[in-house]
């Protein structure tokens, strides 16, 4: 096993290697190999594993890479990822890939996917609708259809048919290693100070650019590792940060966020990594049907995801009671639309339950990283003074 430390900065390396140099690497391996990417928030990538393919989250560039031609590219009054993925896509930093899937997010994302097809990068990109209306008859039929779009899209590339057998192990290998994921929060929900969550963001950013098998192996020993007493105890509050589902904060805000006195003990940063709830069945005879009824059943909640039978300031709630958290930080990409016209709806969902809050915004490659750290640290001290 390693040692906790050397797979740290595996991790952190992998993260935000904007070149994708271990993927790239992988497809050379072998014959057939996919490299398909994505964007945030959450794809199906079992079909992509049974493809003979790579899933690849593409996250952005933080402040990893200076934007210029993605400037030119969109109006000023949008957030930084999509400028940043069109630079990565402009200066090579994409080339090899297959594919790209660009989930339901929002308009902007919508038109950046129209700009990869203008600019022929890869062999396909798809923007991947999701159901808005939850009966299987309906929305199930068609989400299934748009996963079926995906698959002769990989199929035109390289000819390999996706087979039950190979969507049913792929679909046993992504439930593992969610509950690896899920097995890490529980943990630091408890002993948040043995794994800090800018550890936790590397740990999972990185298993977005390598296989899952190989994850999976890092996360059990990652487990091994924090399951043991690491680190010393401090009197810092318990937080649920949320808004951040799509456009990644700075590592600079969650250390931040960390220093001025909080411990995150859930957040939605990499969310389409635990996006379905519990396991999907592994042993249907139907397993595009069975990634179809986890999706509609077991999806978490998240402001690009229409969940009117199920409103997400209530659930956002419970998951903070489920935390034991003693407060929330609403932290929301500029300009992000979903996240904040969602967001005064659920403030009063905390009001109505008494959970005290937060709230700021940041660009992924900038921040007043002083100002939030401020912040936090006041309501910190708040919380501790008169909670």
């Amino acid at each position: 096993m390693k040692p906790l430390d050397t797979i740290l900065k595996e991790c952190e390396e992998l993260s935000f290697d904007l070149n994708f140099t271990s993927a790239k690497k992988w497809k050379t391996q072998g014959k057939d190999r996919l490299l398909v990417g994505f964007l945030p928030i959450y794809v199906p990538r079992e079909i992509i594993h049974a493809a003979n393919g790579l899933p690849v989250g593409i996250m952005g560039v933080g402040d990893r890479k200076q934007i210029i031609k993605g400037d030119a590219y969109y109006q000023s009054y949008i957030c930084h990822l999509p400028r940043g993925i069109i630079e990565m896509a402009l200066d090579k930093n994409l080339d090899d890939f297959d594919g790209f899937m660009f989930p339901a997010i929002c308009d902007c994302v919508r038109n950046l996917s129209g700009m990869f097809k203008l600019s022929k990068k890869g062999n396909f990109q798809r923007y991947f609708d999701y159901p808005q209306n939850f009966d299987p008859l309906v929305g199930g039929i068609f989400y299934t259809q748009e996963m079926e779009k995906v698959m002769d899209d990989m199929f035109a590339v390289n000819k390999i048919k996706v087979t039950d057998e190979k969507l049913n192990n792929a679909i046993q290998l992504y439930n593992k290693n969610r509950k690896l994921i899920e097995a890490i929060y529980d943990i630091r929900q408890e002993f948040p100070w043995r794994f800090s969550a800018v550890e936790t963001y590397h740990v999972l950013r990185a298993g977005l650019t390598i296989p899952v098998e190989e994850h999976n192996t890092m996360l059990e020993q990652v487990l091994e590792h924090i399951s043991k007493e690491r680190g010393e105890p401090m009197d810092n509050i318990r937080v649920v940060v949320t808004g951040s589902f799509c456009e990644q904060p700075p590592i600079g805000l969650i250390k931040s966020i960390e220093m001025a006195g909080c411990y995150i003990v859930e957040d939605d940063f990499m969310l389409g990594s635990r996006w379905i709830q519990g396991d999907v069945d592994a042993k249907s005879k139907a397993p595009l049907a069975a990634l179809t009824d986890a999706y509609i059943n077991q999806s978490t909640f998240s402001s690009a995801y229409y969940d009117v039978g199920n409103p997400r300031g209530k659930r956002l709630v419970k998951l903070a009671k489920e935390r034991n958290a003693d407060g929330i930080i609403f932290a929301a990409a500029s300009f992000c639309d979903p996240a904040l016209l969602d967001r005064p709806q659920m403030q009063k969902e905390c009001d109505d339950a008494g959970i005290p809050h937060i709230n700021f915004q940041f660009h992924e490659n900038t921040g007043q990283l002083k100002v939030i750290k401020e912040q936090a640290g006041t309501f910190s001290d708040s919380i501790k003074l008169w909670a």
